[in-house]
């Protein structure tokens, strides 16, 4: 979609569309259609598929900062979405491995659009471990209908990222609770139909997840997301004034934590799949421009007598290095992903550790080697690489921005830890 109205700024609340809001509406109930249900080989097939189709326009998307609403509903409309939904209620139930590989392949393509839906299968976990039997029929079915879920968690300038300040107080004229408070880094927000918000029960309170429709009214969220990279993720503002939320629509949040648990693994895997997809693309779009558009270095052809970029010796080694970085974090994101299945299968503390750690070392990894390769393309690419019109600083814009969720230097510092003298990683979901 490239018209006006799908460029920023873009915001919507209240339960209708503001003059500067993209044409997008939540849809009505009455034209929900099923998903389809896929399995492990359906869903890496169709993530191919999207990938392909994603992969066109990317830059320019990123160049122009146009939203991708069209993109984002094809990814809905194909089941993706739903692929953890659990068989109980629907859904195929599909493990964290292959979500994380999904992930990888349409980040690949768009880490943008690899990084909007990162909420919603966190939010899909959260709704599983913690939501009542009444609320997962009801959400769950959403989801399989193509509905999906965005996020408010953080917040700007509280104490540290997992200081909160957005409250639920008692509805003084009814049984339920009204929600204030506004967020930042909202991911997925702007283009949801529902917005888990996490915030206290009652003043100072444990932490509780407000399950919101994106047109409730007191809801608002604004586009003034401004990063260098991940330009058209719409991370930016949500704010809630005053909104009614009924105690069917509150689950529990700060009890995901008091036993083992893989719900940060799962989720720090799917940012290392976004990063290991834009390490990648990379690669990708390196040897692209070095075997059609750089030119030898002098050098190179005096001494070698060879007329191609892609022939001299010190680019092909540059490469070599970049393909085994690149596939090192693409084999630890695999294994962390198998280590989050095997815990999930058989939970405990040691097999919860085991995956934190995983998916701490994937992290780890694909942050280091996203932005190394991001940067290191236009070395090997030479001057013309630089150049707004190739598009090709995208990809360390993007990994720079997103590896910047979790400090890479903690991970370091719990698999240290572990390996110097066997102490288990903390259980807060940042791992």
């Amino acid at each position: 979609m490239t018209s006006q109205e799908d460029r920023l700024p873009a915001t919507t609340g209240g339960g209708g569309r503001t003059p500067d809001a993209p044409a997008y509406a939540p849809r009505p109930d009455g034209e929900a259609a099923r998903v389809a249900v896929l399995d492990t080989p359906g869903a890496l097939a169709t993530a191919a598929r999207l990938a392909e189709e994603f992969a066109t326009g990317a830059a320019s998307r990123d160049r122009e900062r146009i939203l991708p609403f069209e993109q984002l509903h094809r990814l809905a409309r194909s089941g993706l979405l739903a692929i953890t939904v659990p068989r109980a209620f629907g859904g195929p139930g599909l493990p964290a491995s292959v979500v994380a590989e999904v992930v990888r392949r349409i980040s690949r393509a768009d880490p943008n659009i690899g990084q909007i839906p990162l909420s919603h299968f966190i939010y899909v976990n959260q709704l599983r471990l913690q939501g009542s039997r009444a609320q997962q029929e009801r959400l769950f079915g959403e989801v399989l209908a193509g509905r999906w879920f965005g996020n408010a968690q953080s917040e700007l300038g509280t104490k540290h990222v997992r200081d909160f300040r957005a409250t639920l107080t008692r509805d003084p004229h009814g049984d339920g609770w009204r929600l204030d408070g506004t967020k930042f880094y909202c991911t997925g927000a702007l283009f949801a139909d529902w917005i888990p918000v996490l915030a206290h029960l009652g003043p100072d309170g444990p932490m509780h997840v407000a399950w919101v429709r994106r047109d409730a009214h007191g809801v608002s969220v604004v586009d003034d997301w401004d990063a260098v990279g991940q330009r058209t993720t719409a991370s930016g503002t949500a704010t809630f004034t005053d909104v009614a939320v009924g105690e069917e629509w509150i689950t529990d949040y700060a009890e995901v934590f008091d036993g083992p648990t893989t719900y940060g693994s799962f989720a720090q895997l799917i940012h290392a799949a976004i990063d290991t997809g834009i390490a990648r693309a990379a690669l990708d779009d390196a040897a692209a421009f070095v075997t059609t558009k750089s030119r030898p270095y002098p050098d190179a052809v005096a001494i070698h007598g060879i007329d191609r970029a892609a022939q001299d010796p010190v680019v092909v080694h540059a490469f070599g290095e970049m393909e085994l970085a690149v596939r090192g974090t693409e084999a630890l994101l695999a294994e962390a992903g198998r280590a989050v299945d095997t815990a999930d299968g058989g939970l405990s503390e040691e097999s919860a550790a085991a995956a934190g750690l995983a998916v701490a070392a994937a992290r780890a990894s694909s942050t280091r080697v996203s932005v190394e390769v991001g940067s290191r393309l236009l070395e090997v690419a030479g001057t013309r690489a630089a150049l707004s019109a190739e598009g090709l600083d995208r990809h360390w814009r993007n990994a720079r921005t997103h590896s910047l969720h979790d400090p890479a230097a903690w991970k370091l510092q719990h698999l240290g830890r572990w390996a110097v003298e066997g102490h288990l990683p903390p259980r807060h979901g940042q791992l």
